[in-house]
């Protein structure tokens, strides 16, 4: 991958000659003479590396290190000096500069300079890359019929660029299926970021797909990359594509066929390379036939559609299904696995699971919270409501020998309940009171009552 180098050096005769000699060596570059011109440059182009001189006419290189830094923190900076000082290259480094090279600059050290910096923070990136992967469950769980032969199709479809649309109900794993998708594509190494097509407002529509300039409109801070651009040689999950208005398809549509867009606020016309996977549980045709969703955007999205099984298809998964939650909880929690006896078992293969392994996965976690017991047997499972109808409560697990009011009873699976959930989001108050459907403030009062412990935001 190219990648560019800015030059900022009030000296021209140093601009030119280390910028020949990164040329030789594959580099693009950028040149800049004072600390102006240099932090104009980062705003419109964003190099891979700078070059920074520290003695520059107007904002000098410290100032300019600074507001880079502060900008854009994993950029990777090397400070250049004929004056410099111990004293002047701690500074430099306490403020973020990967490195302090003295002048009269030698070349072999720069070019070896730059190569550390940028391998430096291409591990980075691929830390980042690692950390998301392992924070997301990628593996379909199945050995049935429909779930190999979509797996099979994953297979052959992922290690080529082809646009995807993915269609099944809801809960069952389009997501998961994008994410085996890009694992198995020739961009696995790229980032693959998500679009909530459901969840943008209508007016931020361009600014989310395609970012913004500092003060394109009221609100606009700072520059914002848009998620086409963020997802540059990597891919693009358009997820409930269905749910976006008619404007939006359109501003979609015109992106997928141009590959290239304007931010909002600005006139730089930025390339775009983004393999495409959309998904939605909707009928398009419907959707077509009434109306609300453009028939060219389809063509476009549906070059290879991949059909997600509903769990009710495939039955004879959920054994497997159910230890794998079982087994996870256990994991996230670090308590025993529970075990699932066979007569509870029998019980739960005989519900239709509407809201497929989303409602499979949720009622297991609830189960294992709710059993006090390793093991868990039929008495333990609540009846199941037929189809439509609301699932009855879990029976409480204090066991009717415990004295106390069911005020009290209720207090302390509350407390226990929450310390669990804040466990597994590692303290955060924000991240808990989200999943569990909390206001913050409602959450923090009860932590401060039971005595948990937090880590705020």
């Amino acid at each position: 991958m190219q990648r560019t180098i800015l030059i900022v050096d009030d000296e021209e005769s140093i601009c030119k000659s280390l910028g020949n000699i990164l040329l030789d060596e594959g580099y693009d570059v950028l040149t800049a003479n004072s600390g102006e011109a240099a932090l104009k440059l980062l705003d419109e182009e964003l190099p891979s590396l700078v070059l920074l001189d520290i003695w520059l006419p107007g904002i000098d290189g410290m100032e300019v290190l600074k507001t880079a830094k502060n900008l854009y923190p994993r950029l990777p900076v090397v400070m250049m000096s004929g004056h410099g000082t111990i004293e002047t290259a701690v500074k430099a480094t306490k403020l973020g500069a990967f490195d302090f090279i003295e002048k009269p600059l030698s070349l072999e050290k720069i070019i070896l300079t730059v190569r550390h910096a940028l391998e430096m923070s291409r591990l980075e990136e691929e830390n980042l890359l690692l950390r998301q992967k392992i924070n997301q469950d990628y593996e379909l769980t199945g050995t049935s019929p429909p779930i190999m032969e979509l797996k099979e199709m994953i297979s052959i479809v992922a290690p080529t660029n082809a646009w995807i649309l993915i269609m099944g109900e809801n809960g069952t794993g389009k997501e998961l299926v994008a994410r085996a998708i890009h694992r198995q594509s020739k961009r696995a190494d790229k980032p693959m970021i998500e679009v909530n097509c459901a969840a943008i407002p209508e007016e931020l529509i361009e600014s989310e797909l395609f970012g913004h300039e500092k003060g394109a409109f009221t609100g606009a801070t700072e520059k914002k990359r848009g998620k086409f651009d963020l997802a540059h040689e990597g891919t693009i999950f358009l997820d409930e594509v269905a749910d976006m208005s008619l404007k939006a398809q359109a501003k979609i549509l015109r992106i997928l066929q141009e590959k290239k867009f304007e931010r909002v606020g600005g006139n730089k016309v930025i390339q775009v390379d983004v393999r495409v996977l959309a998904a939605t549980n909707k009928d398009l045709e419907k959707e077509m036939e009434e109306g609300r969703f453009r028939q060219d955007l389809f063509y476009r999205l549906n070059v290879i559609p991949l059909m997600v099984p509903p769990l009710r298809s495939r039955k004879e998964d959920i054994p497997l299904l159910m230890e794998r939650f079982l087994a996870d909880f256990a994991l996230k929690e670090g308590e025993p696995k529970k075990i699932l006896g066979e007569d509870a078992l029998a019980i739960l293969m005989e519900h239709s699971w509407p809201g497929n392994v989303r409602e499979l996965k949720n009622f297991i976690e609830r189960l294992a919270i709710m059993t006090p017991s390793i093991g868990i047997s039929a008495h333990d499972i609540p009846p199941l409501p037929k189809e439509g109808h609301k699932v009855e409560p879990f029976k409480d697990p204090v066991q009717d020998s415990v004295s106390g009011s069911f005020r009290e009873a209720k207090m302390d699976f509350e407390k226990s309940y929450l310390s669990r959930k804040l466990r597994e989001f590692e303290g955060n108050i924000s991240r808990t009171a989200e999943s569990i459907g909390l206001e913050r403030s409602n959450l923090h009062k009860k932590i401060k009552a039971y005595g948990l412990e937090s880590k705020g935001e």
